[in-house]
C-alpha cells in the first residue's frame, strides 16, 4: 500500500505504508509478556524452595558422609564409615522394626476409622455439627498437652490402672509407658487418637461434596450404608483418600520423635525408639551428626518409597 505525500514544489511522492500488526503477532507478544511476568513472580518461590527445601536435602547427604562429633568440633570425611556404623548398630534395627510396626498398625487404623467416622458425619445425623467440633479437638491440642494427658492416663498410678483396679481387674494393671511390651503400643494409641478425628473431618468435608444423586441411586438399588460407604462413595473419593493417607504417613513417620521424647525417650532400652527419634537422639544427645544424618537419609528413602507406594495403591482406575 502506498500513500501520497506533498514534496517541496507541490509534487506528490508515493511512499510505502507499514502494514498493520496482525492478530497473531499481537497475541504472541501478549503471551510472551504474560510468560515473562509469571516467571518474575515465580522467582521468590523458586529461591525459597531451593534454599529451604533442596538445600537441607542436599545437606543431609553431605553430612552423612562426614565424621562430625558435634557442632563446634572439627569435621573429617568418613566415606562409608557412617553407613557401616549404622548397619552394625542393633539400636538402628530396633528403630526400623518399631517404625514398621508403628506404620503398619497406626496408619490403617487411622485411615479406616477416620473414613468411617467421616462417612457417618457426612450423613448429617442429629448433632453432626457438634460432632465435627468434638472430632477436631485433638488437632487443636498441642503435642506436650496431649503427652501430659496420656501420661496421666497411662502412668502406674494413672486413670487406666485405677479403673482396672476398681473393676476387679487389678491383674491387668501395668506400667504402660515403662514396660517393653506396651511402651510402643501406647505411643501408637496416641498417634491414632490425635490423628483420627482431624482426618475424619477432612473425609466428611470431601464426602459432603459428592452429589446426592449417587447416594439416592444406591438406596434405590437396595444398597445399605456399609455397601454404599465402601462400594459407592469410596471409589468416588479414592484419590482424596490417597492424599490424606500420604499426609498421615509422613506425619507418623517423621513426627513420632516428639511423642517418644516426651513420654518414653525411646525406652525401656530401645523398645520404643523410632527412626525419627534416633535422628534426634544421635544429633542432640550423642552429638554424632554423621550417624544422625545417615539415619536421616534412610528415613528420606523410606518416606519416598512409601509415598510412591501409596500413590500407586490409591490411584484412580479410570
Amino acid at each position: 500500500m502506498t500513500m501520497l505525500s506533498s514534496a517541496p514544489g507541490g509534487a506528490s511522492v508515493h511512499g510505502p505504508v507499514p502494514p498493520p500488526p496482525s492478530a497473531s503477532t499481537t497475541t504472541t507478544t501478549t503471551t510472551k509478556r504474560r510468560t515473562q511476568g509469571g516467571t518474575v513472580l515465580a522467582v521468590p518461590a523458586l529461591v525459597w524452595y531451593l534454599v529451604f527445601m533442596v538445600g537441607p536435602l542436599v545437606a543431609i547427604f553431605v553430612i552423612a558422609a562426614l565424621h562430625w562429633p558435634g557442632m563446634l568440633q572439627p569435621v573429617s570425611f568418613a566415606g562409608m564409615g557412617n553407613v557401616r556404623a549404622v548397619l552394625d548398630d542393633p539400636v538402628f534395627w530396633d528403630a526400623v522394626r518399631n517404625t514398621a510396626v508403628q506404620l503398619a498398625v497406626a496408619l490403617p487404623l487411622m485411615i479406616v476409622g477416620a473414613y468411617m467416622l467421616g462417612y457417618y458425619v457426612a450423613q448429617k445425623p442429629p448433632g453432626h455439627r457438634v460432632l465435627r467440633y468434638l472430632l477436631f479437638i485433638p488437632g487443636l491440642i498441642s503435642t506436650p498437652a496431649k503427652a501430659m494427658v496420656f501420661y496421666a492416663v497411662l502412668s502406674p498410678d494413672g486413670l487406666l490402672n485405677g479403673a482396672l483396679d476398681k473393676a476387679g481387674l487389678g491383674s491387668l494393671t501395668d506400667a504402660w509407658l515403662a514396660s517393653p511390651s506396651t511402651a510402643l503400643g501406647s505411643l501408637i494409641v496416641l498417634d491414632v487418637w490425635s490423628g483420627i478425628g482431624f482426618t475424619a473431618v477432612l473425609f466428611a468435608a470431601r464426602l459432603g461434596s459428592v452429589p446426592d444423586e449417587i447416594g439416592e441411586a444406591a438406596q434405590l438399588d437396595g444398597a445399605g450404608h456399609w455397601r454404599a460407604m465402601w462400594r459407592i462413595h469410596f471409589p468416588v473419593i479414592r484419590d482424596f483418600v490417597g492424599v490424606v493417607t500420604m499426609l498421615q504417613f509422613l506425619w507418623t513417620l517423621f513426627g513420632s520423635a516428639q511423642n517418644v521424647l516426651l513420654l518414653t525417650q525411646g525406652g525401656p532400652g530401645s523398645s520404643s525408639t523410632t527412626l525419627s527419634f534416633l535422628v534426634y537422639q544421635k544429633a542432640f544427645i550423642a552429638a554424632d551428626l554423621g550417624y544422625s544424618q545417615t539415619v536421616g537419609v534412610v528415613l528420606f528413602l523410606v518416606g519416598l518409597a512409601g509415598l510412591l507406594t501409596i500413590r500407586r495403591v490409591f490411584r484412580q482406575n479410570y
